[in-house]
């Protein structure tokens, strides 16, 4: 007999950001609670973008993948 397993939640959460100049980068969050939140996930991009992690430019939208 077979059993079903449910698969484990994920780890990280990924999102898709896209610039005013038709760019798309990929953002990982590794804390699902933090993911939560749409302010706090543009907070996280604009301090990957300081830090170097995601390219410069006009972030026009963030949207989540998986």
């Amino acid at each position: 007999m077979h059993t079903f397993r449910k698969a484990p939640p994920a780890k990280s959460v990924m999102f898709m950001v896209n610039y005013g100049d038709g760019r798309t980068a990929y953002l990982w969050i590794e804390d699902p609670v933090e993911a939560g939140d749409s302010y706090s996930v543009s907070l996280i991009a604009r301090a990957r973008q300081e830090q170097g992690t995601l390219p410069e430019g006009t972030i026009t939208s963030i949207r989540r993948v998986r």
